[in-house]
């Protein structure tokens, strides 16, 4: 059965718009666990544009469920993971002038350095994921740099134009995950994905897990979070 996690990252940049206490992206991941949701993600941004360090403090006194953590693989991104001790971390691409995350980790180009950061983080027992496209050559060298798992960035399948581009991009996920399927890593997905683009992924059976978080904040605009959780889980599986 596939997994939900559950990006609350814009439950804070709704807050950081303001300046203000809310909404509290705390009382967010509650709700989304009691609403059957598998896990909470959260991305520690360099610039503290949405998620600050207060919120990851208290996110790992109070989440119940699995608590992932997506950051960058800086030193001072590595010391807080540290300090923190997430149930699992993802180390994705991050650059200062992006809306989101455009695409995934150059692993190959960054070999040495991820390598060293997932040691780092692997001698304090935190498991390590990389947010990679959906490419051989990335998925390779995530087995080589001792990475347990890796979430398949899937922004071009969503943003495909006609059924063409999207099947064509869907066969480079199906190539993706039969490449790390042969290496044992374990296989998430996500970026982009809502109520219409959603189901294909899902019905993936090597993919364990999905991480939705914009579509399903922007849908608790208007329905709720915990009926956008019950929706998005029901879809899935």
């Amino acid at each position: 059965m596939t997994r939900l996690g559950v990006n609350i990252d814009h439950v804070a940049t709704v807050r950081q718009a303001r300046g203000v206490a809310y909404p509290d992206p705390i009382a967010a991941a509650s709700m989304v666990e009691l609403s059957g949701a598998d896990g909470i993600v959260c991305h520690l941004r360099e610039d503290r544009r949405h998620i600050q360090d207060r919120d990851l403090r208290i996110l790992k006194e109070i989440v119940q469920t699995q608590l992932n953590l997506e950051m960058a693989a800086t030193e001072e991104m590595v010391r807080i993971a540290i300090a923190t001790k997430p149930d699992i971390v993802t180390l994705v691409p991050e650059k200062r002038e992006e809306l989101t995350t455009e695409g995934g980790l150059d692993v190959v180009k960054s070999f040495r350095s991820l390598n060293k950061a997932i040691q780092r983080l692997h001698k304090e027992n935190i498991p390590v994921s990389l947010f990679v496209d959906p490419d051989r050559n990335q998925i390779k060298a995530s087995e080589g740099v001792e990475a347990e798992a890796i979430e398949i960035h899937t922004g071009h399948y969503c943003e495909a134009k006609t059924s063409t581009q999207a099947d064509d991009e869907l066969k480079r996920i199906f190539d993706a995950i039969g490449e790390a399927s042969q290496r044992n890593l374990r296989i998430a997905a996500g970026h982009g994905l809502n109520y219409v683009n959603v189901r294909r992924i899902a019905e993936i059976k090597e993919i364990e897990e999905l991480n939705i978080g914009h579509s399903i904040i922007a849908r608790a605009v208007l329905v709720g979070l915990d009926r956008a959780v019950r929706e998005m889980i029901a879809l899935i599986r």
